[in-house]
């Protein structure tokens, strides 16, 4: 029995300095995965936290470990308010990770070192005049009214889809029902995921008919003047067909997931990679290809100062998106691809500003040649992706098969986010969530339902 019993005192010793050793090597060494894992964590909870005004830690159970990878479920944060700082580790030491907050940039990943530098990122905007409740939506935010057949529908769970956080169906210029999720209202600002691309797009299109940018302009970073990248134009990347290659799978350490969490620098990271296919031959959904035209399009102004301060003098401020905040990266490039902030009503506002052919209040925002590309699918995508970063068809299906007219236009985001429009029924349906892929919610269905109940 005595042997037994230091033959367990042993295996026990052994055991326990294999799991320090292990531990060790973890904290000096942590595999890129965990990295992707606390750089992802600290990133949703600092913009929740510092722009939505969200509870840290139901952002941290909600958000990032319910929904997604188990190694989440290790994760644990810190946040400093006064700072603007959320730090994240797993098991609190092992791949530490941080993102901070910076007053009209919103949040970036970064690295210790580099938080003072972060912090001082140019001046921000300025913030937008508050909205005047007297006036009705889209000029103010009072007026809306609820129209009686749309309550079945907007209480339908089936229909609005798991965890939906909001829903707003505008109908001929107004609001005519909204439905939002528990702990969350119509002056939440909610991430679009890349329904920000198309917002990219947009913003490209107000500088081209202003005459600040061409389309096809190739030759358009230094780093590809002596390859076949040169031939890649801003239409090429508009429509995600630059040929570049590019790995938007989100399972594991891809180009989306390094791009997003462990490089700094996220354009310079894409525009490093090399070319797969001629421009203008394949479809490549990529989010990097979306970081490139930010980087581009920013490239244009004079000063870093009035291209962070142009998204809103020329669009947001404009069509009243007075909740939105489209999130930069260390360096100061807009994160294009993924991270705009802005409330239901306001992602509304831009959905009516599509429907509406780029007018807005007797202004014309976007050309109406620009709004085509919009709704023009490419070759490339077989139909399913437009030249100016939208989607012909709703998730994963034809619209066609849910009864829906083939003019329909689609924003889409990560994890259940869209936008339907319908011009010719001047309808707009935004629906919002945290709703992932392997769920199979189709929006498709609460549109079609929408358009039956209006009949």
């Amino acid at each position: 029995m005595q042997r037994l019993l230091k033959w367990g005192a042993r295996l026990a010793l052994a055991l326990l300095s294999v799991l320090v050793v292990v531990l060790a090597g973890l904290f000096l060494f942590p595999p890129e995965l965990f990295r992707v894992g606390t750089g992802y964590a600290a990133k949703i909870i600092c913009s929740n936290v510092f722009i939505a005004g969200r509870d840290a830690d139901e952002v941290l159970h909600d958000d990032v470990q319910a929904p997604g990878h188990p190694l989440l479920r290790l994760v644990q944060a810190e946040v400093d308010l006064d700072q603007g700082l959320v730090r994240t580790s797993m098991l609190g030491l092992i791949a530490p990770s941080a993102a901070v907050h910076r007053e009209g940039l919103g949040c970036a990943s970064v690295d210790e070192d580099d938080i003072d530098t972060a912090e001082r990122l140019s001046a921000p905007p300025a913030e937008a005049m508050p909205a005047d409740s007297s006036l009705p939506w889209p000029a103010g935010e009072g007026g809306s009214a609820e129209d009686p057949r749309l309550l079945n529908v907007l209480s339908d769970e089936a229909l609005i889809g798991p965890a939906a956080r909001a829903v707003v169906v505008v109908k001929n210029g107004r609001i005519i029902g909204e439905a939002y999720g528990p702990g969350f209202n119509e002056s939440t600002p909610l991430l679009g995921w890349s329904m920000t691309k198309t917002v990219t797009a947009a913003l490209v299109g107000i500088l081209a008919g202003e005459g600040r940018l061409n389309l096809d302009a190739a030759g358009l970073f230094p780093e590809w003047a002596e390859d076949a990248r040169r031939e890649i134009t801003l239409a090429h990347l508009l429509g995600m067909e630059s040929g570049l290659r590019f790995n938007e799978n989100y399972g594991d350490v891809t180009d989306v997931t390094r791009m997003l969490y462990l490089e700094r620098d996220m354009a310079a990271y894409v525009t490093s990679l090399p070319s797969e296919a001629p421009p203008g031959t394949r479809f490549n959904y990529s989010s990097g290809e979306t970081v490139l035209i930010s980087r581009y399009w920013m490239s244009s102004f004079a000063n870093r100062s009035e291209a962070l301060a142009f998204p809103r003098r020329a669009l947001f401020d404009v069509i009243g998106m007075r909740s939105a905040v489209l999130e930069a990266d260390p360096t100061g490039t807009f994160v294009g691809s993924s991270y705009l902030y802005a409330t239901a009503r306001d992602w509304a506002r831009f959905g009516l500003l599509l429907a509406e052919n780029g007018l807005w209040d007797g202004r014309q925002v976007l050309e109406p040649s620009f709004i085509a590309r919009m709704y023009q699918a490419t070759l490339a995508s077989d139909g399913d992706y437009t030249g100016a970063q939208a989607w012909q068809n709703g998730p994963r299906d034809k619209d066609s098969n849910f009864g829906l007219p083939e003019e329909t236009l689609w924003v889409l985001g990560h994890d259940g986010q869209s936008i339907a429009i319908i011009p010719s029924e001047r309808l707009v349906v935004v629906r919002l969530g945290l709703t992932p892929r392997a769920l199979n919610y189709r929006p498709q269905r609460l549109l079609q339902a929408v358009r039956e109940a209006l009949r």
